[in-house]
Formats: C-alpha cells, sequence, structure tokens
C-alpha cells in the first residue's frame, strides 16, 4: 500500500513537474514572440472595423494629445480620425508619437498576433501618403515638433521632405492668397491635420 502511494505520488509530482515545464517554454515563446512585435502590427490590431474601434489617446512630439480612432496603417504612419470633435483626419509619422494610452483590455489585444501585412502596405511610406494630399490639392495644416502649425497646400513630397505653400486655412491655393514656401523634412513632421472629411486611407 505504502509504495503504491509513494508511485502515486511520483507521479503526481512529475506531471506537475511538466506542466510548469511546458508553462514555462509557453511563456518563453510568448517573450520571444513579443520582442519581434513592431507598432505597426499593434496600431494594426486596433484599426477601426466596425463600430466598437477602440478610442485611443495618442501623445506626439509638439506636446498635443489626440483622442482619436485608428482608421490606417501604412508603412511607418497612422492615420487617424479624432474623437468628439477634433481636428478630423490626421495622419502621424511613427517618429511624432511618443506614447498611446489605451485601456487595458485593447492593450492587450493589441499584442495578439497580427495579421501578415500586404506588400502594398509595406511600400505605403509617410511620403507616399503626402504625395496622395499632392494629388488631391488638400489643405493641411503641417505641425511641426517645435509645437509651431504651418497650414497651406502641399505642392511636393520628396524622399524626405516637403513643399508647402502658405495659406489660410479654408481657403484654396491661389497664388494671390500664398503667404510664401516652405521646405519642411519629415523630421520636423509631429502631425498633419487635413481639411475635409475625406478619409486618408
Amino acid at each position: 500500500m505504502r509504495w503504491d502511494r509513494f508511485f502515486d505520488d511520483l507521479e503526481d509530482q512529475l506531471a506537475s513537474e511538466w506542466e510548469a515545464e511546458r508553462a514555462a517554454l509557453d511563456t518563453e515563446a510568448e517573450r520571444l514572440r513579443l520582442s519581434r512585435v513592431a507598432l505597426h502590427e499593434r496600431l494594426s490590431l486596433l484599426t477601426a472595423r466596425d463600430a466598437a474601434a477602440p478610442v485611443i489617446s495618442i501623445e506626439l512630439s509638439d506636446a498635443t494629445t489626440l483622442r482619436a480612432t485608428v482608421t490606417g496603417i501604412g508603412a511607418d504612419w497612422v492615420a487617424l480620425h479624432a474623437a468628439e470633435g477634433g481636428p478630423g483626419a490626421v495622419v502621424v509619422p511613427f517618429t511624432g508619437i511618443v506614447g498611446i494610452g489605451m485601456p487595458h483590455h485593447d492593450l492587450l489585444r493589441s499584442a495578439r498576433p497580427a495579421p501578415p501585412r500586404s506588400a502594398v502596405a509595406e511600400r505605403m511610406t509617410f511620403g507616399f501618403v503626402l504625395r496622395d494630399l499632392v494629388r488631391r490639392r488638400a489643405g493641411v495644416a503641417v505641425h511641426l515638433t517645435t509645437g509651431r502649425a504651418l497650414t497651406g497646400t502641399i505642392d511636393r513630397a520628396g524622399a524626405d521632405h516637403l513643399d508647402l505653400a502658405l495659406h489660410d486655412p479654408g481657403t484654396p491655393r491661389r497664388a494671390d492668397a500664398i503667404a510664401g514656401h516652405r521646405i519642411v523634412p519629415f523630421s520636423a513632421v509631429a502631425w498633419v491635420r487635413v481639411e475635409g472629411s475625406a478619409p486618408i486611407v
């Protein structure tokens, strides 16, 4: 009888050790997976796909904080729609993001494995989306990391900079309305607000 109890105890101990080892391996595998997760993957899991899209609080390098939903993700930027009567359609380069706040359950959801990205999304850089704004002749407010905002129309978007024709917000780009021109490096851009309600992507 004692030997039966002894072997039962050994079996229970061995099963417990195997379970602990399996849990440790699962935990280590999850840590390894999370170490490879990029910001765009986490944001893609928060993208508005239905009416229940989470509202996040995004802190930007010009000290602005926007409450918004994620509407699209590019290679190095995120498109947002500001909540509660905010500035509307916004595009933010990842370099302009200082922090992102959200409820804990959304934080955990954003850490789940993301579906693979399409080759098109990988090629849609910040310059690409700005060139689309050039094509559409959209009025913009370019918010700089210094805290200053420049309003006008983007005339050209290069590899790492944009040319901005300065004019008052809400007015079309006409020669007599232009107050000047600026070359702005992408590295100086905290975020871009797009006039009107047209979606970024």
